[in-house]
């Protein structure tokens, strides 16, 4: 491994320019250091993209946890999102139909619509967030399932 650094340009609006400079003025660190933390953090919670062999639902707790983030900034489409997930010749127990992607880019009161026909929970006053989480976990990681 080589510790050749490289020179990256990237565009920021200003008040998140601001904030990371306020941010690292506090820390007593250079704004260097925390875009490099950031980054670090990205890749730290994107690592299981890395993973060629990751495919079809083992990649659904990742974009669960980071769903809104992804597609705000990302701004995934359907199509793609289903590529991303189910790439390459996917076993069918692994696959995940493109009506459970769609849950990952629709807003949260399209989601909770759909998960009032999908799936039946008791509480009703549950979190759409959470919910979405409970049906991807009952559906594609349950015991039964192993």
């Amino acid at each position: 491994m080589t510790d050749l650094k490289h020179i990256v340009s990237l565009r920021l609006n200003n008040d998140d320019r601001q904030a990371i400079q306020s941010i690292a003025s506090r820390l007593l660190v250079r704004e260097s250091d925390m875009y490099r933390l950031a980054v670090s953090q990205l890749l730290a919670q994107l690592d299981t993209l890395l993973d060629s062999s990751c495919s079809g639902f083992e990649l659904l707790p990742l974009f669960l946890e980071l769903r809104e983030e992804l597609n705000y900034s990302l701004g995934f489409k359907k199509p793609q999102l289903y590529k991303i997930i189910n790439h390459k010749e996917l076993s069918p127990e692994k696959l995940v139909p493109m009506s459970d992607i769609e849950l990952l880019i629709l807003p949260h009161h399209a989601v909770r619509n759909r998960l009032e026909k999908l799936h039946r929970v008791e509480n009703k006053n549950i979190d759409t967030d959470t919910w979405l989480k409970l049906y991807f976990e009952q559906k594609y990681f349950s015991a039964e399932k192993r």
